[in-house]
């Protein structure tokens, strides 16, 4: 047996799997997320821990296996910053001062400025993400810490990603996998280095003059080994000390590892797929034999997802969260949400139900947005523009009310996240990178309607496995490899991922439909861009 644990912005989740991939238990245990003004967002390592904790033992509870027979435990997780001193106890990362909060999440945009100072550089590290960072990965993060809270950051004896974190914590051993060190800390996996430059030049020479001790010297690649459990951990987890750990991966990374080997029919060659994990953030993934750099585009990063291969990383940081603040800011949104829960529903889910019965069929429904089309970039475009300032905009609005008029303004913010997965396709195919093939998981993406949406709005088919739980699979695929019971993880995919069901995008006045729609997508992307030009001046006196 084998378990995968996948820690989301919101919960820590288990799942029990046997060699075929099939899945026997589930468990799932909350985290509590802190969040301030000036963008901050924290979460705690203990209580993270804790919940996972929980979720494994619930897991093997519903699965009612003996926990003696597991084998291998796999971990995932946000790419989110945790703080540990030299005894393993928590060191805070805000202005609460609360050191059991030392976790700043993956969504906490407080590094903006630094950032923003870090592009201008023009290192070289940067042609590996897309050549902007993001205030979203580790360097801009630690920058904002040296000089916001120094003492927090000398204190530190490991900087940890959330996922190494959790392998450390289950292990004792401080290897890091490259999936998290090259996606998020600019980490060369290609050549098997920090750049020592790049930190003193920014700021974070101390880093470089340490050797690199505290964010990590042994990188290894996901699905690596790192040894069993040691008894505290077997003890909280309900589990033997004889279980292998796996290095692990960054949550969406783990979805792409659950879903790209899904069987389907036509090329099965993963180059030809975009892995694509629709939750509270999109996350899209494109894999290519040779390094292939994408403005705009996270990456190229080597062995950060699938073994030998580089990665072009783009996405949202909001798409689910975007599609649930866009409903809640109908008029009527708050009536609506009450008969929702009064039928034991969510606004959101409430409202997608409805939008389903709106058209003759699931394509159709697109006609019921009317006008209406929405920009859904709340919090930024991640890609393929990597300006995280950008802001949502809307068109077509009316002073309708009701369900009908909440459910086309729910489709309109749906199409909208497919024009943006269009942009991005739009911007790999410039440079090489087709893709026939994408492949959905994540909780907003179990959705037919979703589903054909997407598909509709790329222009590509849509494959939303059969697997209940891809990104968990993906975490029991390490688990197969550190364990021996697979013994490669293109093997894993080949054997445990299952067959998918397609959705193909429509055709004729549909599809014309939504190449307008797209257009005046960009058009509407195009005027708001020009207000990042003059933002500046609203803050001047």
């Amino acid at each position: 047996m084998l378990i995968g644990v996948d820690v989301g912005t919101g919960s820590a989740r288990a799942g029990v799997f046997d060699a075929t991939g099939r899945l026997l238990g589930v468990g799932k245990h909350p985290v509590t997320i802190w969040q301030e003004p000036g963008d901050i967002v924290e979460q705690s390592s203990d209580q993270i821990w804790q919940a996972v904790c929980r979720a494994v033992r619930d897991a093997i509870g519903t699965a009612g296996i003996d926990p003696g027979d597991v084998t291998g435990i796999g971990f995932d997780a946000t790419c989110s910053l945790v703080l540990v001193d030299d005894g393993g106890r928590g060191v805070p990362v805000g202005p609460s001062g609360d050191q059991t909060r030392n976790v700043i999440v993956w969504m906490d945009h407080r590094a903006q400025s630094e950032a923003e100072e870090i592009n201008a550089g023009g290192h070289r590290v940067l042609d590996y993400v897309g050549g902007r960072i993001s205030p979203e990965m580790e360097t801009p993060k630690l920058l904002w810490l040296l000089r916001h809270m120094p003492d927090s950051f000398h204190r530190a004896a490991h900087f940890f990603d959330l996922s190494d974190y959790l392998s450390w914590r289950a292990t004792g051993r401080l290897a890091r996998s490259s999936c998290t060190v090259t996606c998020k800390w600019t980490y060369l996996a290609h050549e098997q280095s920090w750049d020592a430059g790049y930190f003193r030049s920014i700021g974070l020479g101390v880093l470089a003059d340490e050797g690199f001790d505290r964010i990590g010297t042994e990188v290894v690649s996901p699905g690596t080994a790192l040894g069993c459990l040691t008894q505290a951990a077997a003890g909280d987890l309900g589990l033997t000390a004889k279980v292998t750990v796996a290095a692990s991966l960054i949550d969406a990374h783990a979805g792409g590892v659950g879903t790209l080997g899904v069987s389907l029919p036509g090329d099965a060659d993963p180059t030809r797929r975009l892995a694509y994990i629709f939750g509270t953030s999109a996350c899209s993934m494109a894999s290519t034999r040779e390094a292939t750099p994408v403005s705009g585009v996270w990456g190229p990063y080597f062995d950060a997802m699938l073994p030998g291969l580089w990665l072009n990383e783009g996405g949202q940081s909001a798409a689910g969260a975007a599609l649930d603040h866009l409903v809640h800011l109908h008029r009527d949104a708050a009536k609506i949400e009450a008969e929702a829960i009064a039928a034991g529903h969510s606004l959101i889910t409430y409202v997608a139900a409805h939008a389903e019965t709106l058209g003759a069929n699931l394509s159709d429904t697109i006609r019921a947005a009317g006008q209406m089309v929405v920009v859904p970039e709340f919090l930024g475009n991640r890609s393929p523009f990597a300006e995280p300032e950008a802001r949502a905009v809307m068109s077509g609005l009316g002073l309708d009310r009701g369900i009908d008029s909440l459910a086309a303004l729910y489709l309109a913010g749906l199409s909208g996240i497919g024009y943006g997965l269009r942009q991005l396709l739009d911007r790999l195919e410039g440079q090489g990178i087709t893709i026939q093939t994408i492949v959905a998981s994540g909780g907003a993406a179990q959705s037919d309607l979703v589903c054909q949406m997407i598909a509709d709005s790329t222009g590509r088919a849509v494959a939303l496995p059969r697997a209940e739980e891809p990104v968990l699979l993906g975490a029991a695929m390490l688990a197969a490899v550190a364990s021996g019971s697979q013994r490669t993880l293109v093997q894993a995919m080949a054997t445990m991922s299952g067959p998918a069901r397609l959705f193909t995008p429509a055709q004729g006045d549909l599809a014309t439909l939504h190449a307008e729609r797209y257009a005046c997508f960009e058009g509407l992307q195009a005027v708001a861009r020009r207000s990042l030009a003059w933002r500046n001046l609203l803050t001047k006196a």
